[in-house]
């Protein structure tokens, strides 16, 4: 597996080296002009565009991006911002309300959308927001989670492209972080998705105009969008359930690297852990109910659905999981105790190194954190394996939906390092902690009666487990904080 994973991640960085190299930007690859008004027609050359912020008690920072959503350059006639709130909580709701009014007294052309139910969660309030009457003279929809705040000129760098490339469904951008500086787990974060943006989004927009949707920041042709089947909420990852459908209708997708839209990391270990199952857990769902349809699909050539089921899904959503738990936190560790049993040091250490330096192209200025950031993946590969199974079994919380907690600007001042005075319970993770006790035992042991220096890998990625295990990473955010 390790030297699968090792040839996918080389491929992927030889078409990100090439696409440098060769400067092949989308401009370059697919039509596109500036938007301009027609002396004659005026606003009216420009199409309808629809904007959708989905939202679920998130008065930390509904201001802000509804803010920047209502200052999108734009003429005011062709656009209409749409503000679907699910909110439980009336202070929440009352908030987003009043926002929405105060904009809509400015001028701007914004609707405030609720519903008495949250199913489906944000696939079913995107899914309603698209039946109301005024959505029919809309020919886009851009989608904007609550924490996300769009440049002003975010519709000007993408329309374009679908307007004069009738195949193109998606154009989307990339996230950047406002709190990345915020803390460890935070600067760890930022890694792992600087990659995911750098080279997993730009191989796959690159070579086969197909890529996971991120689920914001991204604008949809509604056509497009309507004859794959609409927002469905059979899984997690409604958005990546989209994509796929999409393709295999025979629409491509566009990813443009350098057109970023603010957003806000999980500063706090919960978020974290609840995002990460659902990111995992999610996309092994969706392999498991969509692989024969990929499969038997017509509109797909043969190496694209190749791309698709071993690329993006087998080995990205699933061998990747499996490989960091059970080889790097299992295996390697047992030859310790069974010394007949012995792994190269090519598949042990070379390739591993090789691996970690590829992905660390993605946040250069990161790459002091390296060792920190390889051992926290390691320590939170457990959640991801177990993930991982629920979703391909389909059994557990496989279908568990929790927000995301936002902060915005409003908490910065109320955040705190994780304290022990917080609940042993909601604290300690007890897998994690029988985990770094065997990877202690494995080093110690290694010290007695070993013959390497695997031990000097194994006490420290015990640490980090205990670290995960206690729950003393992030920020913590007291309870008051969101009664204030």
């Amino acid at each position: 597996m390790s030297v699968m994973f090792f040839v996918e991640v080389m491929y992927m960085g030889i078409v990100v080296l090439y696409v440098k190299l060769f400067k092949r930007k989308p401009e370059k690859i697919y039509k596109w002009e500036p938007m301009e008004g027609d002396v004659e027609c005026g606003s009216a050359s420009y199409p309808m565009v629809l904007v959708q912020i989905p939202m679920y008690n998130e008065k930390e920072v509904c201001e802000q991006s509804i803010a920047a959503a209502c200052k999108i350059s734009w003429p005011s006639n062709r656009i209409i911002i749409q503000v679907l709130d699910d909110s439980t909580d009336p202070a929440s709701k009352e908030l987003v309300k009043r926002e929405c009014d105060r904009w809509s007294k400015e001028g701007v052309n914004i609707t405030f959308e609720i519903r008495d139910n949250r199913n489906g969660y944000k696939a079913g309030a995107l899914r309603e927001g698209m039946k109301h009457s005024y959505v029919k003279q809309c020919d886009y929809v851009a989608i904007f989670d609550a924490d996300f705040q769009p440049d002003p000129d975010f519709l000007h760098r993408t329309v374009p492209f679908l307007i004069h490339n009738p195949k193109l469904a998606l154009v989307q951008g990339r996230w950047e972080f406002v709190n990345a500086g915020q803390c460890m787990m935070t600067r760890l974060q930022e890694m792992s998705l600087s990659y995911h943006f750098t080279i997993e989004q730009q191989v796959g927009s690159s070579t086969f105009a197909f890529f996971g949707f991120n689920g914001t920041a991204g604008v949809w042709r509604i056509t497009a969008l309507n004859e794959s089947g609409g927002w469905n909420d059979q899984t997690t990852v409604e958005d990546m359930d989209l994509a796929v459908r999409a393709t295999l209708r025979g629409w491509k997708f566009l990813y443009i690297d350098d057109l970023k839209v603010k957003s806000e990391l999980p500063c706090s270990f919960k978020a974290l852990r609840n995002q990460q199952h659902r990111w995992t857990c999610g996309p092994a769902n969706l392999f498991r109910k969509m692989a024969v349809q990929i499969i038997r699909s017509e509109n797909v050539s043969l190496w694209k659905k190749l791309y698709m089921l071993y690329s993006f899904f087998f080995m990205r959503k699933i061998v990747a999981h499996i490989l960091t738990f059970c080889f790097y936190c299992v295996i390697l560790p047992a030859t310790v105790l069974f010394p007949e049993v012995t792994v190269p040091k090519w598949a042990a250490f070379y390739l591993p190194s090789l691996i970690t330096l590829l992905i660390a192209i993605g946040r250069l200025r990161s790459i002091h954190l390296l060792a920190f950031w390889v051992l926290f993946e390691n320590a939170m590969s457990l959640l991801r394996a177990k993930a991982l199974v629920m979703g391909l079994l389909e059994t557990g919380r496989v279908q568990e939906w929790v927000v995301t907690e936002k902060l915005g600007d409003t908490l910065k001042t109320k955040l705190i390092p994780q304290v022990p005075n917080v609940r042993f319970r909601e604290r300690v993770h007890l897998l994690e902690l029988l985990v770094g006790a065997y990877l202690l035992f494995c080093g110690i042991y290694d010290i007695v009666y070993g013959k390497n220096t695997l031990y000097v890998y194994l006490l420290f990625q015990s640490v980090a487990f205990f670290v995960v295990g206690f729950g003393f990473v992030g920020k913590y955010v007291p309870a008051s904080s969101y009664l204030a």
